[in-house]
């Protein structure tokens, strides 16, 4: 442990002399041993005949911020647009090519670690070597076409993930694309892989995609304390928005509240844009409108987390417009809340996400027994819930639809996933569903979100306070 420390405060100490010699922006929140460490993981995935090249995000049009791929910044930590990370299995070294300085950007934008920050990269990075990104064709040439055979190449296939986006999205997007004959652009990966294939034939070239999400299905100590931090940021901005609350508020005045939190708390992104929806608009689960008055009588749904130097969560919660809970919405928020006591209750290493399910579902088949309802669709709705599988739904980390999938065995300490007991009363449009995110130990399990109020008394007792909505109010404009 203390060896750890050491290591953790000299690289900090290094990170900090490089931003007061250079002024250059680079991450804290990981040091090169640990990128290092990945990188070698690619290496013994792909073996000792094989490259693996990444592909960096592009720059940013007009007034965008730019934000780096996660794959990218998984294995280097980087934030300099039109990157390539280049891992050769035959030396196992690691090298970046990097554009050259922009002294005109760099006056209007501040330092950008470029090619000439070879000696800087390399320290912060820990890769071998830092090149001008012209010199790649060159080099792969030299070490892959003379010196054959030709090694394979290994590069990721599916989307990259940016900001706000996650890969089922990404699948989604360019799905449509593709099918609008008047566009039909190949993805940016795809065109890098046709590239390739037309430029570099005697390659064959081999998806990286399924080792890296592999390898991120498991998160480092480092990885979780920021998704810890990131969950407790969203905790903290949605019981801000609960305060905010009252018939007549706006949906997007409830998003701007929890945003404000997010960014005095040090998250400039958000991890997604915000599902933040009043009474039956809840019932699209993706709704992002954001654009009508709350109503007396309505429960509102908010699910909202931001992106916390590149990592996420996803957490949700639905309390009432007016600020208690009627008794028909206690009923359906209590099998909720049971059934999410249900779930935490038995995540534990060593057994399996359908386990997990089975084992909650009893427990909530014997709530059932004791449960009253007022009507009997409510009852039939409960019910139903108890047969849907997603309950245990996705995992979280660098994305909120994070890569890797973690029901396919069985749990493992690192694993980091949501838990989403949900129900549709069909016969009244309505939704009900609370979400959490979670981390698999070496013991059992740990609660991200376990200070933010759950219960419904909890609920109502944090919405008698006033939200930053009610203490700076909207003015009337003229």
């Amino acid at each position: 442990m203390f060896k750890t420390l050491l290591r953790s405060l000299a690289f900090l100490f290094i990170v900090t002399s490089l931003f007061a010699q250079e002024q250059h922006r680079y991450q804290s929140d990981f040091p090169p041993e640990e990128f290092a460490a990945r990188r070698t993981q690619i290496f013994e995935k792909i073996g000792n005949q094989a490259l693996a090249i990444i592909q960096g995000a592009p720059g940013v049009d007009g007034f965008k911020i730019f934000r780096q791929s996660n794959e990218f910044y998984y294995l280097c930590g980087l934030e300099t647009p039109h990157a390539y990370l280049l891992l050769d299995g035959r030396s196992r070294k690691s090298t970046l090519y990097l554009p050259h300085r922009d002294d005109a950007r760099e006056r209007n934008e501040g330092k950008l670690l470029c090619a000439e920050d070879a000696e800087v990269v390399k320290k912060l990075t820990g890769v071998e070597a830092v090149h001008g990104v012209e010199l790649m064709p060159r080099h792969w040439i030299w070490s892959g076409l003379v010196r054959l055979p030709a090694p394979t190449i290994y590069t990721p296939f599916s989307p990259s993930e940016t900001e706000a986006d996650s890969r089922d999205e990404s699948l989604s997007g360019q799905a449509s694309m593709s099918s609008d004959p008047w566009d039909g652009r190949p993805s940016r990966e795809g065109y890098f892989i046709h590239l390739l294939r037309t430029r570099y034939p005697q390659f064959e070239i081999r998806d990286l995609s399924p080792i890296l999400d592999a390898m991120r299905t498991i998160k480092s100590p480092r990885e979780i304390a920021l998704i810890r931090r990131a969950s407790r940021i969203a905790g903290l901005a949605l019981m801000e928005a609960m305060r905010s609350t009252k018939p007549g508020v706006f949906e997007y005045q409830l998003d701007a509240a929890a945003r404000y939190v997010f960014q005095v708390h040090g998250a400039r992104r958000e991890g997604y844009p915000s599902i933040t929806a009043g009474g039956t608009n809840a019932w699209m689960g993706h709704y992002f409108h954001n654009d009508a008055a709350l109503k007396d009588g309505d429960l509102v749904l908010m699910d909202y987390a931001p992106d916390y130097h590149y990592y996420t969560s996803d957490v949700t919660r639905m309390w009432p417009v007016n600020g208690k809970f009627t008794p028909a919405q206690r009923e359906l928020y209590g099998f909720i809340i049971a059934y999410r006591n249900a779930l935490l209750k038995y995540i534990r290493p060593g057994v399996s996400a359908a386990q997990v399910m089975d084992e909650a579902a009893a427990d909530m088949e014997k709530y059932l027994r004791a449960a009253k309802f007022s009507k009997p669709h409510y009852e039939k709705a409960c019910r139903e819930a108890l047969k849907f599988r997603g309950h245990l739904s996705h995992p979280v980390g660098m994305g909120v639809h994070d890569v890797g999938d973690y029901k396919a065995g069985v749990l493992q300490p690192g694993m980091v996933f949501s838990i989403d007991p949900m129900l549709w009363v069909h016969e009244e449009k309505l939704y009900v569903r609370m979400e959490e995110v979670v981390a698999v130990t070496a013991t059992g399990v740990e609660n991200f979100t376990e200070s933010m109020p759950t219960t419904m008394e909890e609920i109502e007792k944090i919405m008698q306070a006033e939200g930053v909505v009610q203490l700076r109010p909207a003015t009337t404009m003229r």
